[in-house]
């Protein structure tokens, strides 16, 4: 069992992040004891999008690829349209999405995120939920699909939109209590 005082987290994400999608987990989680940093491609800060415009900045506390998996254990990724689209074609942020996963640590992806778990190979036979427009894509790669608020396959979190939030944090940090999650990276467990 992990306390969240001792929760390191991160969040990788780069621009055109849904902007609740990325600053509601980031204070939650931090309310909650958790210690979160995002890391971005090439560390500096990115700007988010709001209401079909772009919304705020975050800063960023790293690059993408001076990320440490050893340091953390649960990996968000926030969605919108364009951050996870950018991402899955980046290597470095694939790489590390497999890293986490090869670890056992928590995978927390919502809306268009999932894209990037299937990027990096992580949807098949797994439970899995997504913006409405994105699950043929799981489908196809081979995940089950299902229209809910957060469906979870051993210890890969995922949410639909920005509706669910509240669901997606709060099992966010049961699975954070709960600690790593062994898994088969080939097919759920």
């Amino acid at each position: 069992m992990t306390d969240l005082n001792a929760a390191n987290i991160l969040i990788l994400s780069t621009h055109g992040f849904e902007q609740s999608e990325l600053f509601v987990p980031l204070e939650k989680l931090k309310d909650a004891g958790a210690t979160v940093h995002v890391a971005t491609p090439d560390g500096n800060p990115i700007k988010g999008w709001k209401d079909g415009d772009w919304g705020d900045t975050c800063e960023a506390d790293l690059r993408i690829s001076d990320v440490n998996v050893d340091d953390y254990i649960a990996l968000v990724l926030p969605g919108g349209q364009m951050n996870p689209d950018i991402l899955r074609t980046d290597a470095t942020a694939v790489n590390t999405i497999r890293d986490f996963a090869a670890q056992g640590k928590i995978l927390a992806a919502i809306c268009h995120a999932p894209w990037r778990l299937s990027e990096a190979g992580l949807a098949e036979g797994r439970e899995m939920t997504a913006y409405h427009s994105i699950r043929t894509d799981l489908k196809n790669a081979g995940a089950n699909v299902v229209d809910k608020a957060v469906a979870i396959s051993n210890g890969i979190i995922t949410s639909r939109d920005p509706n669910d939030l509240d669901a997606f944090v709060a099992k966010i940090i049961e699975e954070v209590r709960e600690g790593e999650h062994a898994r088969d990276l080939k097919k759920a467990s």
